[in-house]
């Protein structure tokens, strides 16, 4: 006859996980301008504050400063066109969450949202961010494979024999 096991007790041990923010980063509190962006299957989440002074640290994705979640100059011009444009560069601090695509599509979609929430903070820059192209959505996504082909429209070798 089998011995009967003890039933091991089990303990429940709460783990309190705290987010931890690099202090360098700026504290954005107060009214802001909130606007969505989005470029291929990028969606950015904007808010912009009013915020004197405002210098790199100012701009924030995704709990980072901009400049560390984004590796290249390139996106950074891309972030800062809008600001560049309106003029607002140096005065407003923009925090922004962002989720889906790469790189590239991320930062033109927080451009696009930098623009939509400028214009909701301010309808004068409405016609300096339009003649710049700042308010249009890109809707060029990638094309879908077709079945018999390798890719979207690439077809498969030719073989004679």
């Amino acid at each position: 006859m089998p011995t009967p096991t003890k039933a091991k007790k089990i303990e429940s041990k709460a783990i309190s996980r705290k987010k931890t923010v690099n202090n360098s980063l700026v504290s954005f509190t107060g009214k802001y301008f909130y606007a969505v962006g989005r470029r291929k299957s990028a969606v950015a989440q904007v808010r912009i504050f009013k915020y004197e002074g405002a210098d790199e640290k100012a701009y924030v994705v995704n709990d980072k400063l901009m400049k560390d979640y984004f590796p290249t100059s390139n996106e950074w011009d891309i972030f800062t066109e809008a600001l560049r444009v309106s003029g607002a560069e140096g005065k407003i601090g923009v925090s922004v969450l962002v989720k889906g695509g790469g790189l590239s599509g991320q930062a033109q979609a927080i451009r696009l949202g930098i623009a939509r929430a400028l214009t909701e903070m301010d309808a004068d820059l409405r016609p300096i961010l339009k003649a710049n192209e700042l308010l249009t959505r890109d809707a060029r996504v990638v094309e879908r494979k077709k079945p018999g082909l390798r890719k979207a429209r690439r077809s498969p070798q030719w073989s004679k024999r």
